[in-house]
């Protein structure tokens, strides 16, 4: 009886886990399509978000659906990719294995893209006080804040105390930070209060809100030039939000915050100010999720001062060729020997760079080191006023606010999404209205003192 010969065994393909969906880790992912690896995608979320437009959520300009994409749908397309929602509470690098919380997961390559979250510089306290920006949750939460204190007031106003105590708390927004989120969110709850909702209420006069961003570095945007910094600080005060710069937050609690302002050395200390407020916004820093620590630990390295890890000038982790750390979680030396600053197009970059390096090493070869190459950066003020730099170039207004919507639209993931936000971005500038100005969770107890 003829036997047949045994067949030679398919050797399994390398495996590739990703953690996290944000941008750098989706670059990975997308630029693997199609290539010989097994890749799997882990995330404790079910989408990708579009960071840079959740002040926008936040401010009843968008939906969350008009920045926030399933990753499943993303990647439907791509065959040799799957989709784990879970969350990666430790790397074992012996092993080779990233533990989740009921499994353990090999890898031949990682490639870690977390992400970071809000810190509050050792005052985790103010956190309830003044919530920061990093997910649709947040966004949703502090869109509420913002107008349930519209409502309060209103309720206040109506009982016949237009300029009572209270109300004047309940119509003071702070926002702490004046980086890119923090000038953006102040423009836009000024545009909220003086055009959208003018008309909107019996009692108050919308258009009497208090904004006040409070920044302590001694211009906004600080990563900015000077110059572009100061008509940034131009256009806001023009917008009714009264700056503060070089003012350092001391104190945070649910009736406002205590401020000081810097001095020189050898000049007297400043006094306490208080500033009554019962909206605060966090906008004043970052820190890379806890993994990050985790893998630092495990690789034998200490994190930077931002909980970043240290990586090679090829993203991969000190002594672990086969691990790459990128996005806002890595400490990437740039040409200057500086650390790349935790950005989108940093983040997408590396992660087209991890790709393109893991296939290179399948193939016996090594990547060349990372080049970060500057696209510039921008921030928008307002209505029709935005600030962008690149090199030498520098362009502000109505101009800069054009490149800043054009970029926006060409990182959005979905063609969909495209459409859905250039409309909406369409019919509030005709306008001056947003739309998705829903309140939708439960008022707390705090929120329902007058007081």
């Amino acid at each position: 009886m003829a036997t047949t010969p045994p067949q030679p065994l398919t050797p399994p393909r390398p495996h590739v886990v990703i953690v996290g969906g944000g941008f750098g880790g989706l670059a990975v992912a997308r630029a693997l399509r199609g290539a010989p690896v097994d890749v799997t995608l882990v995330d404790r979320r079910n989408h990708h978000l579009f960071q840079p437009l959740l002040y926008q959520v936040a401010t009843g300009g968008l939906s969350p659906a008009n920045i926030a994409v399933p990753l499943r749908r993303i990647l439907r397309k791509h065959e040799n990719v799957r989709v784990l929602l879970a969350e990666v509470r430790d790397v074992d690098l012996e092993a080779r294995e990233v533990v989740l919380d009921h499994r353990r997961l090999g890898y031949d390559h990682l490639v870690v893209a977390a992400g970071a979250t809000n810190q509050w510089f050792g005052n985790d306290d103010w956190e309830q006080h003044a919530p920061g920006l990093k997910s649709v949750a947040d966004a949703t939460a502090i869109r509420a804040r913002i107008l349930r204190a519209f409502e309060h007031a209103e309720l206040l106003g109506a009982r016949g105390a237009p300029q009572g105590v209270a109300l004047r708390r309940w119509l003071t927004f702070v926002i702490i930070g004046a980086g890119p989120t923090g000038v953006e969110m102040a423009g836009a709850i000024a545009e909220l209060a003086r055009d959208t909702l003018r008309q909107d209420f019996r009692s108050i006069d919308t258009t009497q809100t208090r904004i006040v961003l409070v920044e302590g570095a001694s211009q906004v945007l600080p990563v900015y030039p000077s110059g572009l910094a100061a008509k940034a600080q131009r256009e806001l005060e023009r917008q009714g939000v009264t700056v503060r710069t070089s003012t350092l937050v001391t104190a945070v609690d649910a009736e406002g915050i205590t401020v000081r302002t810097a001095t020189a050395p050898g000049e007297p200390e400043a006094v306490e100010e208080r500033i009554d407020a019962r909206t605060v916004i966090w906008a004043a820093g970052v820190r890379a999720v806890p993994l990050a620590a985790r893998v630092a630990a495990a690789a034998g390295v200490e994190v930077d001062r931002g909980g970043r890890v240290p990586v090679g000038t090829d993203l991969t982790l000190p002594g672990h060729p086969e691990v790459s750390v990128i996005g806002d979680m890595a400490a990437a030396p740039g040409t200057d020997g500086r650390p790349l600053p935790g950005l989108a197009p940093v983040a997408m970059q590396g992660g087209e760079y991890a790709a393109a390096a893991i296939l290179a090493r399948l193939s016996g070869r090594q990547a060349a080191p990372f080049r970060f190459k500057d696209q510039g950066s921008m921030a928008t003020v307002g209505r029709g006023f935005a600030v962008f730099q690149r090199g030498r170039i520098r362009v502000t207004g109505f101009l800069g606010w054009l490149g800043w919507l054009f970029i926006h639209l060409l990182q959005l993931v979905e063609m969909e999404n495209r459409l859905l936000v250039v409309t909406q971005w369409a019919w509030s500038y005709l306008t001056r209205n947003r739309s998705a100005r829903l309140i939708v969770d439960e008022a707390d107890g705090r929120e329902e003192r007058e007081g």
